[in-house]
């Protein structure tokens, strides 16, 4: 399931940018342009990360932050500050910011922080015993880290991407439907149609099969696709 981020920031057109950008990468967004506006969505629903504007009308940033702070301890929150605003990142993180990233802002490093506070909240809520890595042949996945490896060598994925390989890792020698596969990746709510299924296999295939000599990723005419062991 794509994660959920709630963007609170009261320039639209910043907000507008972050959302084709974090959609891009297969975030589910939504967006909220006052603090007292996103304080009731972020108490109202369940998110996976929230991206805090720190000069917002109504209610500041730090406001908002140190009110969810005390219902919701767990969520990463990044605050989006004013390059000069050093009084605003200590306060951010002493009322509970998990990061913070100064305004102007290269949108490669919002996503690397971003992906970042997924790995510190993985790894802090996994519980003991469970399984860190998954893999099939030389392939090798954690969970934790969401580091990727064949053959020693490191694969980047988009988080979509990531998504499908964890879905086909758990479920591997076994021939999953496309629809099957697009409930567990995409959602319930999907809008869109299958296809977009073959599309992804198509970019997961070009990272983590045709740089090598052995092909995991199997298709099955009329069915779907499998992660099969080499034979």
């Amino acid at each position: 399931m794509n994660k959920r981020i709630l963007i609170i920031e009261d320039e639209e057109k910043i907000a507008r940018v972050l959302q084709l950008e974090l959609n891009h990468e297969g975030y589910h967004t939504e967006s909220a342009f006052t603090g007292k506006k996103g304080l009731e969505r972020a108490e109202a629903e369940e998110w996976d990360l929230i991206l805090l504007d720190v000069m917002l009308p109504e209610l500041n940033g730090i406001e908002v932050l140190r009110r969810y702070r005390n219902k919701n301890g767990s969520t990463p929150v990044i605050l989006l500050t004013a390059r000069d605003a050093v009084p605003d990142k200590v306060n951010g993180l002493d009322h509970g910011a998990n990061d913070y990233v100064t305004k102007p802002f290269e949108i490669e490093e919002l996503l690397a922080r971003i992906r970042a506070c997924f790995r510190t909240n993985v790894r802090e809520s996994r519980s003991e015993g469970e399984v860190d890595e998954l893999k099939i042949h030389d392939l090798k996945l954690n969970l934790g880290t969401r580091d990727i490896h064949r053959q020693g060598k490191r694969i980047e994925l988009t988080s979509r991407e990531f998504d499908l390989l964890v879905y086909l890792l758990q479920n591997k020698n076994q021939v999953l439907s496309r629809e099957q596969i697009l409930t567990h990746v995409w959602g319930y709510d999907f809008a869109g149609d299958t296809n977009v299924v073959d599309v992804y296999i198509r970019y997961l295939r070009k990272k983590i099969d045709y740089p090598f000599e052995l092909q995991l990723i199997h298709t099955y005419r009329g069915v779907g696709y499998s992660l099969k062991e080499p034979v």
